[in-house]
């Protein structure tokens, strides 16, 4: 007899993770919107020193990230939550927060973890469409909350389309969310954004707006991808203690704290990678525009850019993988005809550019 699953296990969708991994070390890896730069030594000698004490578990109040996040941020560490990643909150965000009955809105194309949400705790989802400018057109979502709304997700820049809003348009979207309905403020690539201004501009809603959560990730700018840590910066202290509930202890290692902790000392080394990243970024959408091809307004360290207009942009993606570059395909992430291309170093963003010629 097969072992029988939840029915829920036939809803979640599954992650569209990029393929091409197993093709060896020379390889443009520009599907995972990772930076190209790795962390800085004392970041790794943090990480090395923690796992000295491995045998221990981790210190499950996070103590020390969480006060480091409050001195850099301004925000009482009692409203501070962590995840294994930024995603990790979205998941628990998603457990605490809906059930049957409920709903949950976003924008769609948007992260591809949102479907997760509903499908998970059979909530209802409501996907609003983009602009046709690829940005999230907010008066249609809030048009779309109701009195069983329980959370809003805006993706901001929003992936996989790289756009962002200006502050003031997301201010008066808040106003006109009751509530009851918990706005999620995914923030992932804001260090990028030259149309938010910078990572503290965005925080003074925390204090007008309880309901908010603005979510950050040291796998962009950071470079710690690879040892999964995000934070939620929120209006309240009960998203934290409810998203804490439905989680297991000990979700952040004792390595990935400490890797987390030291970065947050090198801030001078993240403006330098902001700056590469945002030169890099006018650069190759300079050169892609200049072949007639579509490219969104980018806010992030990737571009969004229509590679088919009838849709199918699977062949492209093949072949930009056939010569050793790999990018995200856009049907798998909700925009059939386009492709995510992750910002590399410059050699890796001129054989992307060389590749695509050649494949168009």
């Amino acid at each position: 007899m097969a072992l029988e699953f939840a029915e829920k296990t036939r809803r979640i969708p599954v992650y569209p993770v990029a393929a091409g991994y197993d093709l060896g070390n020379d390889v443009a890896m520009l599907a995972s919107n990772e930076t190209a730069f790795g962390p800085l030594e004392p970041v790794v000698e943090a990480a090395r020193r923690a796992v000295i004490g491995a045998n221990r578990y981790p210190d499950p109040s996070y103590s020390q990230l969480r006060h480091a996040l409050a001195d850099r941020y301004g925000v009482p560490w009692e409203r501070i939550a962590l995840g294994a990643g930024s995603c990790d909150l979205i998941l628990a965000a998603g457990e605490a927060l809906l059930e049957p009955g409920a709903e949950v809105v976003y924008a769609w194309p948007a992260f591809s973890v949102y479907p997760h949400l509903a499908a998970a705790s059979g909530a209802r989802a409501i996907e609003v469409p983009l602009t046709a400018a690829a940005v999230h057109d907010l008066d249609a979502i809030a048009a779309e909350v109701t009195v069983a709304t329980r959370l809003v997700l805006v993706c901001n820049p929003n992936n996989p389309t790289s756009t962002a809003l200006p502050l003031e348009q997301v201010e008066a979207f808040l106003k006109q969310i009751p509530d009851h309905v918990c706005v999620i403020l995914d923030e992932a690539y804001v260090e990028f954004s030259l149309t938010i201004g910078d990572p503290f501009a965005s925080l003074p809603l925390l204090d007008r707006y309880p309901n908010l959560v603005i979510l950050r990730s040291f796998s962009k700018v950071y470079g710690l991808a690879g040892l999964r840590v995000g934070y939620g910066l929120c209006g309240s202290e009960s998203f934290r203690i409810a998203v804490d509930q439905v989680r297991q202890p000990f979700y952040l290692t004792s390595a990935a704290q400490a890797a987390a902790v030291e970065a947050l000392r090198h801030q001078d080394e993240v403006e330098r990678r902001v700056v590469r990243s945002v030169a890099a970024r006018a650069t190759v959408t300079e050169a892609l525009r200049e072949r007639g091809l579509w490219v969104a307004e980018s806010d992030a360290n990737f571009l969004w850019v229509r590679v088919a207009e009838d849709g199918d942009d699977g062949p492209v993606v093949a072949a930009l993988k056939d010569h050793g570059v790999l990018v995200r395909a856009g049907g798998a992430l909700g925009g059939p005809g386009f492709v995510r291309v992750t910002l590399g170093t410059d050699a890796e963003n001129e054989r992307f550019l060389s590749a695509l010629a050649e494949v168009l």
